[in-house]
């Protein structure tokens, strides 16, 4: 098999280079722009996850509320944000996904302002309900928005926007933590809280100046707003033909209807067919992509991040940093860490492809994981002479977020938004948000008494056991998406009738030699 010359989608971009139209510079910079616009979304998830690290210090103090309702506090977000994720899906489709973004920012900004003026923990419990939902319409809409912007040669870049600033969120929250920290108690954590509110205020902002998705607009019909989106967004105009074409295709349009605007047809069951084709009763090629999407969204979160990320200030604690400043100060340096090496994966991505960075970043998971729980096992056993034990806890910790942040932190919302074929992915995406935000839930709401039942150092272990349960599955189960366009994906995972349009084509199992030529594609 190593001899056969295969025509996979690298080489036949290499042979094309030198016959392919020169991009267009400015559209890849309009791409851009809409990409950061949309992915800034996710700023309000990073700023609550950081400022909510160190802001639970002092509300504990202030409040007088047990470990256990901090957990609560902590990760009942995550289980609020269903409700935004699984509302979001409907709501883009209803109103767009530009409106979706606004609606996000505003509901955020309530749930902030909530938290910031709370005066007992039930007010801030039902601020964080309110702030929770605002935070899963942002997480389900700008991967899918910026998915559908992007022209294939960097989709996998533009794609990891939203990781990028969960991560540069997540920095802004620990800053505003260091900040804050010396205020009077009563006022400190609430304008830590507080001032999440400015974000989504130039967020909303901001968003009216981003187009419309072409892929929603050509949902709606509106072919003639939709060939100018692509038109400003892809690469060449040939491209932007291509695309328009592979839309049209996907949501039934017959190819030759044309105009401004056309009626789109109607799938006979409508949103009940989708949940038969994608949950009920799917085919292998489907049940594969929906597998491939929520093992994904598990393992980020199973393998330990949020307990790192979100009680970072209690493990530096267990580490043997005892000062409050000290510990805000340090845990910065996670910020800065995530931040740096998000921006690595982003420019590598379509580069080195998303199984390798996915492989050697959950390696370097396992690894940092092992000496982590190493570490903190020998200082709870000896704290006064485990000064080597330290140092190895607090670079391992370090390490463990940048291999993260490498791969399975901004390749999660890159694949899962770029597998599921048009008329299934805003449900597919926001079942892959909806397990992402459970598994957040469940760990952040454990960790504490995890800690407690098992020690810090064993859950780290037990963290790395998942890890490694992760390896194996992007190693047997993931094939390689990188330069596919988004329409493609269905030849790759066998699904031959991306509109679903015909069930005949859509359930017709491939041929033998289709078998031989999608699982060699798959895995080169």
């Amino acid at each position: 098999m190593a001899g056969e010359q295969k025509n996979t989608p690298d080489m036949a971009a290499s042979s094309e280079s030198e016959h392919a139209p020169p991009r267009k510079k400015a559209n890849v910079r309009f791409a851009f722009a809409c990409a950061i616009l949309a992915s800034m979304t996710s700023i309000l998830l990073g700023y609550d996850i950081g400022v909510m690290s160190g802001a639970s210090l002092f509300i504990k103090e202030d409040m007088k509320i047990t470990d256990v309702e901090v957990e609560i506090l902590l990760g009942i977000l995550n289980l609020y944000s269903l409700v935004g994720s699984f509302a979001a899906g409907r709501t883009s489709d209803w109103i767009g996904r530009r409106l979706t973004i606004i609606l996000a920012a505003v509901i955020f900004f309530v749930g902030a302002i909530m938290m910031g003026l709370s005066v007992n923990y039930p007010m801030l419990m039902a601020g964080r309900f309110v702030a929770g939902i605002g935070v899963g319409y942002a997480l389900m809409i700008a991967p899918v928005y910026t998915a559908e912007v992007s022209p294939a040669s960097s989709r996998g870049f533009l794609t990891s926007f939203p990781e990028v600033f969960i991560n540069f969120g997540i920095l802004l929250g620990y800053v505003s933590n260091y900040a804050f920290s010396r205020l009077r108690l009563q006022l400190g954590w609430r304008l830590m809280l507080g001032v999440g509110a400015a974000p989504s205020v130039a967020l909303a902002l901001m968003v009216l100046a981003m187009p419309e998705s072409p892929r929603w607009l050509v949902m709606k019909g509106r072919l003639a707003d939709a060939k100018v989106v692509l038109g400003e967004t892809s690469d060449t105009a040939e491209e932007a033909a291509t695309r328009l074409a592979e839309i049209k295709e996907a949501v039934a349009i017959p190819a030759d209807l044309d105009g401004d605007v056309v009626a789109v047809p109607k799938r006979a069951g409508g949103e009940r067919r989708v949940w038969k084709e994608l949950i009920l009763s799917p085919t292998p090629a489907v049940r594969r992509v929906l597998l491939s999407a929520l093992g994904i969204h598990f393992f980020q979160q199973s393998s330990g991040i949020d307990a790192v990320v979100l009680y970072s200030p209690r493990v530096f604690q267990s580490a043997g940093i005892t000062d409050k400043n000290k510990l805000l100060g340090t845990t910065c340096a996670v910020g800065v860490t995530k931040t740096l090496f998000i921006l690595v994966a982003t420019f590598t991505l379509d580069r080195f492809g998303r199984r390798p960075l996915l492989l050697a970043s959950a390696g370097g998971m396992i690894a940092t994981l092992v000496t982590l729980g190493l570490g903190l096992t020998v200082i709870g056993e000896d704290a006064t002479g485990g000064g080597w034990a330290i140092a190895v806890s607090i670079a391992s910790i370090l390490a463990f977020v940048a291999f993260f942040s490498i791969g399975l932190g901004p390749i999660t919302w890159v694949y899962s938004s770029e597998i599921f074929p048009l008329h299934l992915r805003a449900l597919g995406c926001a079942l892959g948000v909806g397990l992402n935000r459970v598994t957040s839930g469940v760990i952040s709401m454990t960790f504490l008494s995890l800690s407690k039942a098992i020690t810090i150092g064993g859950s780290f272990f037990l963290y790395a056991g998942v890890a490694s349960l992760a390896w194996l599955f992007f190693f047997t189960y993931l094939p390689e998406t990188r330069g596919r366009t988004l329409e493609q994906m269905g030849e790759l995972f066998g699904i031959h009738n991306m509109a679903g349009d015909d069930d005949s084509a859509a359930t017709r199992p491939p041929s033998p030699e289709e078998k031989i030529t999608n699982y060699v594609e798959m895995y080169t």
